[in-house]
């Protein structure tokens, strides 16, 4: 079907375009799932992808899809406290990774838990890495891919915002004994601590933070942090000397548009990265949240190129919950994970799953979506997909952020 002709484009309604629904399963009753999703092959060949919950009281749930189309519940773990949320996790290997994230600061437990689960039903906790404190929430997220450092979005307890919403910042774990995780560096944007001589950054309108979220490290490039900072832009780091990171360059797109960065993914062999924002206002009021394209063959100029594709806002704004880019399968250097730099597919809420054609940069195409209908009991009134994984296989992931829980898919392009 060629992009003009799009269904997506006429409408809001439930479809399914280029791709093939295998499975659903809303995991027991508990469907309400976060930002981190990662594929283990267990020891005996089973395939086991691990996911986040995206509040209390479940912690993680793993789900045996080696046949995707009969994907089957593992483990599902508990919270220790009702305030916290594990929204984010990674594994490498047997080593899970898993960030515990409060609703105020000063909670706890908030921080860092390495987990052995080479025995999927039988997660055992390795260590616990604090970062609670008086004015820190924990970990929103944090990347995990190389078996030897965790760099996360954290609070600590001896870092004092100079404004509340600026709370998290980059830090890097080293995990190479996992039993005695040690922080080897850090880094903030200027402005954001107490303790800096220079003014804070204005706020945004809707102000949502001067605060770290996504810090992704590749093995192509180990030297590299792309540290999306919310409110703040996107900054590429030097983290060659890791107690040291340096700028290299900085992006935003807010003013005029109404910060939350979230994600950015390189795609080194065209030159090319990929940003999105982040949808966190109902009914369309943050609109448009998109997923950018930047020429960054010169990483000290970021040129931004081009957005994927949205269909109308009203299409979508009124149909419940949010609309707008969120989540993009982020290449993640591991073999259980699918590698593309010509297909980008990302998640928008209440306007589903969705899959682009970039291999001409300057003019992306629209060549998939995946938006079902309303979840039983969803508050939202409308499917709020939070999340996509593709492995190797092809076979997408995507959850939902309430009650939907894992929707197995074939691409159909």
């Amino acid at each position: 079907m060629p992009a003009a002709t799009n269904p997506l484009s006429q409408s809001g309604q439930p479809v399914t375009w280029n791709f093939k629904l295998l499975a659903q399963n809303d995991l027991g009753g508990f469907g309400g799932m976060g930002e981190g999703m990662a594929v283990q092959i267990a020891k005996d060949g089973r395939r086991i992808i691990w996911l986040a919950h995206e509040s209390a009281p479940k912690n993680f749930t793993a789900v045996d899809v080696s046949d995707p189309s009969k994907p089957k519940v593992v483990v599902q773990t508990d919270l220790p406290q009702a305030h916290m949320r594990s929204n984010s996790l990674e594994m490498t290997g047997d080593i899970l990774a898993v960030a515990y994230q409060t609703q105020k600061v000063g909670q706890k437990p908030a921080g860092l838990e390495l987990f052995d689960v080479s025995v999927p039903e039988k997660p055992r906790s390795i260590s616990f890495f604090d970062c609670s404190g008086p004015t820190s929430r924990g970990v929103h997220q944090l990347w995990f891919c190389d078996g030897e450092y965790v760099h996360m979005a954290s609070g600590s307890p001896d870092f004092k915002p100079s404004h509340p919403n600026d709370d998290q910042f980059y830090r890097c774990i080293d995990v190479r004994n996992p039993s005695k995780p040690v922080e080897v560096g850090r880094w903030w944007m200027p402005g954001t601590s107490a303790t800096d001589n220079v003014a804070p950054p204005p706020r945004h309108p809707l102000d949502k933070g001067y605060r770290a979220h996504n810090t992704n490290v590749y093995p192509q490039r180990p030297d590299r942090l792309y540290l999306c900072y919310i409110d703040g832009g996107m900054f590429v780091m030097d983290i060659k000397d890791k107690a040291s990171p340096k700028i290299i360059s900085h992006w935003t797109n807010s003013p005029p548009y109404t910060g939350f960065m979230h994600t950015a993914v390189p795609l080194f062999d065209r030159g090319l990265m990929l940003v999105t924002d982040e949808s966190t206002e109902n009914a369309g009021k943050d609109w448009p949240k998109l997923i950018w394209i930047l020429d960054a063959r010169d990483e000290k100029n970021l040129v931004p190129i081009a957005t994927c594709p949205m269909p109308p806002v009203d299409a979508y704004a009124n149909r419940g919950g949010r609309f707008g880019a969120h989540n993009i399968h982020e290449n993640v250097a591991l073999p259980t994970a699918w590698q593309s730099d010509q297909i980008v597919l990302g998640t928008f809420f209440n306007g589903g799953l969705r899959a682009y054609d970039i291999s001409n940069a300057y003019q992306p195409k629209e060549i998939g979506a995946f938006v079902p209908p309303p979840p039983k009991g969803t508050p939202a009134g409308a499917v709020q997909l939070n999340d996509v994984f593709v492995d190797e296989r092809q076979i997408v992931y995507t959850v939902d952020r309430h009650t939907g829980g894992l929707y197995t898919l074939e691409m159909d392009f």
